[in-house]
């Protein structure tokens, strides 16, 4: 069973924490370690951004306590699952990728195939802050089904 899952975006301020801070809503009866960080060092230590807090936070979900951190090359070895908000992302984490590291990345919206989503959209970017998070809960769901 996948116990230890890494979500990533871009800044680690809107997609990923918000991923994070949902599946946590999700499941609190099964003992996951689930954490997040960014591609990028832009936001490191930043708490995540005010209006994706205020949308997670309308819906039940406090993502106040979590800080942006950077991926790195070690993540593979601390978690089993990696879950990539989109495929550059995906990219920039499998160029970290140590050699002989079998830990499984996927895209997240691979949880929400029905959707015919690719990717999860930036709101950062988008400001779709609500919309974002209706596909972050979908695949969250589905995510955890697989679990």
């Amino acid at each position: 069973m996948t116990t230890r899952i890494l979500f990533v975006c871009l800044g680690n301020i809107c997609r990923s924490p918000a991923a994070e801070g949902v599946l946590r809503s999700l499941t609190p009866d099964l003992g996951l370690t689930i954490d997040s960080a960014g591609t990028s060092g832009w936001h490191l230590g930043e708490p995540p951004y005010g209006p994706m807090q205020e949308a997670a936070r309308r819906r039940g979900h406090d993502l106040s306590s979590l800080r942006a951190r950077q991926f790195h090359a070690g993540d593979f070895e601390e978690f089993d699952l990696i879950v990539a908000m989109d495929e550059d992302n995906l990219q920039r984490i499998e160029a970290l990728r140590p050699a002989g590291a079998g830990t499984q990345v996927r895209l997240f919206t691979d949880f929400a195939p029905e959707t015919g989503m690719s990717h999860v959209p930036d709101p950062y970017y988008t400001r779709d802050f609500d919309g974002v998070l209706d596909l972050i809960e979908h695949a969250a769901r589905g995510l955890r089904a697989t679990l």
